[in-house]
């Protein structure tokens, strides 16, 4: 069950439950037995909004009617308001559920301060091309007051700098006449660098 601000996306799928030969039946069984948990999960966890069910493809017609039926039965004593379409072509159920109040998930968790809920952060040479271009910008405008600069970034970015773009950073003080120096600092986030004057430490926006 993986939880988003746009919607809900359950994904199904038989895990130890192989069967044995009669493949479509453990495929049913499966799916039907899923249903049932979604609608409880759903109370459970007072998931609402728009949320989507993955389930195993059925073959069959009738199959996927059964688990439709299921999950409308299901639902029938839920106080929140819902909605439930037929599976699609695709294995498929839409549904919609009324969002009375914040979801455990929302209750118990917040959002990462380090990515910012996305999960995911810059990768280093990211960062890395993020920084030459304000470099870049910066250099070309304090490039008559102000000939050495530091910066002061993560760790594994200035490594990335060091041994993979140290041309691009020779080639920024060749064409400004100025000197660049870097620190890392283990506590700065991933995507973050403050490039500053060498001599007073000041910040130097771009």
């Amino acid at each position: 069950i993986d939880e988003k601000e746009a919607l809900v996306a359950i994904d199904v799928n038989t895990g130890r439950n192989k069967g044995g030969r009669d493949v479509e039946k453990t495929i049913l069984q499966t799916n039907l037995e899923a249903a049932d948990e979604i609608a409880r999960q759903l109370r459970l966890r007072n998931i609402g909004g728009l949320i989507i069910s993955d389930f195993i493809d059925m073959k069959s017609r009738r199959d996927q009617q059964a688990v439709y039926n299921l999950m409308k039965e299901r639902l029938t004593p839920d106080k929140a308001r819902t909605h439930v379409l037929p599976i699609s072509q695709l294995g498929l159920m839409e549904m919609t559920r009324q969002r009375a109040q914040e979801s455990l998930s929302d209750t118990i968790y917040e959002n990462c301060p380090y990515c910012a809920g996305r999960g995911v952060v810059k990768t280093s040479m990211t960062t890395s091309v993020e920084l030459h271009r304000t470099l870049n910008t910066v250099m070309r405008k304090y490039q008559d007051s102000i000939h050495e600069i530091r910066v002061i970034l993560n760790p594994d970015v200035l490594k990335r700098l060091k041994e993979e773009d140290e041309d691009l950073l020779v080639e920024l003080e060749r064409r400004y006449a100025g000197r660049l120096m870097f620190r890392g600092d283990p506590t700065f986030h991933h995507e973050k660098f403050v490039i500053t004057d060498a001599n007073t430490g000041a910040e130097l926006k771009a």
